[in-house]
Order: structure tokens, then sequence, then C-alpha cells
């Protein structure tokens, strides 16, 4: 799934480029790809709850991408039906059917959110003033808020699939970053401050194990805020 969101992202970052160049040519010819990643994506399987999450929301960003055009809008409006469907219906597949002792969660509820029993829900994550983000265990974005989107100066779908590391380089990754990631998939909840090279402000990170209902650590929730001054650590919670 990664690999086709990635895919779809880089086609998008290239018809950017050959409009901005006026080349109408290659803009027709990459055009002509995009469809079918949609349908790849659309009709991909999910195989668990973190893939299931990645394509409701790719189909929620066509629709908003799409907003200004009615057929378009009524087009992923019965892909996201047809998805829902397809995962809460009257018989889901095994693997996505919860415990008898749980309910079956309301549809827009597809990520469980960190070991409160309730949900993450992406609606809620677009309004904190926060950054927020939602990491896979192999430190590769899954989600993040606007907040966070504005300060790394990327746009939602161009954030998926893409390491951390990419983002606060080498060097803090793997002396800072990675040893807190690899606690919060152990399990843990973490809390460190750190500072980026050339920066002076400390930022303050949390980091809570996403969990699926039988308990198992998927990814990484990261919440990212301004530190009290002079307050760096570099010890895991």
């Amino acid at each position: 799934m990664l690999e086709l969101l990635q895919a779809f992202s880089l086609r998008c970052s290239q018809i950017d480029e050959a409009i901005r160049l006026g080349d109408d040519v290659r803009v027709a010819t990459l055009d002509g790809g995009i469809d079918r990643l949609v349908q790849a994506i659309v009709g991909h399987e999910a195989l668990n709850l973190m893939e299931m999450y990645m394509q409701l929301q790719f189909v929620g960003y066509l629709l908003q991408q799409e907003a200004d055009d009615a057929a378009s809008v009524s087009h992923y409006a019965a892909v996201l039906t047809s998805l829902l469907e397809r995962y809460f219906g009257a018989s889901p597949r095994p693997e996505f059917a919860p415990p008898p002792e749980w309910p079956l969660p309301a549809p827009k509820a597809y990520v469980p959110n960190v070991d409160n029993g309730n949900f993450l829900n992406s609606a809620i994550l677009e309004t904190l003033p926060d950054r927020v983000a939602v990491l896979t265990r192999d430190y590769r974005y899954l989600y993040s808020n606007p907040v966070n989107c504005a300060y790394l100066g990327r746009k939602p779908i161009e954030m998926i699939g893409r390491h951390v590391m990419e983002f606060i380089g080498e060097e803090l990754f793997l002396t800072q970053a990675k040893a807190n990631f690899d606690a919060c998939f152990a399990g843990q909840h973490v809390e460190y401050n750190y500072a980026q090279r050339g920066e002076t402000k400390a930022t303050r990170c949390r980091m809570s194990p996403l969990r699926d209902l039988s308990g198992q650590v998927l990814g990484a929730l990261v919440v990212l805020e301004a530190a009290d001054a002079g307050a760096v650590s570099t010890i895991a919670a």
C-alpha cells in the first residue's frame, strides 16, 4: 500500500512540474496513469487496520481535492461507501472482526487510539494547534496534520511513506529519535526534548504506541510542541 501511495505522490509531483514547465504532452502522458494508480489503491484489499486507515484517508484526500466537481465528489463518495461496506459491512473478513465483547466501531473511527479504548479521529487531529503525526514501525509517515505539514513545507499526501530521517537528519535520527521510536514501538510512552542543529529553541516530543484491537503496536502517535527554554533531553520516559 505504501508503495502505491508513494507512486501516486510522485506522479502528482511530476505532473505539477510538467505544468510549471508548460509541457502539455508530458502532462497528458503522466495524467493517463493517475486513474490506474487510484484504481489500484482503492482496489487493494487491506491486510490490517493500518492499511485500511491509509486507504480511507486517501479517498478522503481525493474527495477534498475534487470538492468543486460534483461528478467527482459523487464518484469518490460511492468509492468510500464501497470501502466502508467492504470493511464494516454485515460480513466483515475475520481479521477485521472485533472480539465478541467489543461493539463494532463507527465507520469513521477506523484507527484505534492509544490504549484508552477510544479511536484516533483524523478530524480531531486536523484541528489541534500542535504538530501531530502518525508513523509506522519502519519510521515512515502515515499521517501528518496541517500544522506539521506547514512546518515541514509539504502537502499531506507528500508525507505518506516518507522516512522521518528525511526531515530531522541522519545524526539526530540515529543519536536520539530511533531509540525513542523503538521504545514506543515496544509499548512505552515516551517523552523527551530535542533541538535540531541550528535551532535555538527546543522541541518537546511525546510518543504514544498506536495499537490495534488485539493490542499489537502498529506505529506511534507523535505530538510535537515548543519545550521550556533550555530543556533538552534524550531520555525515553
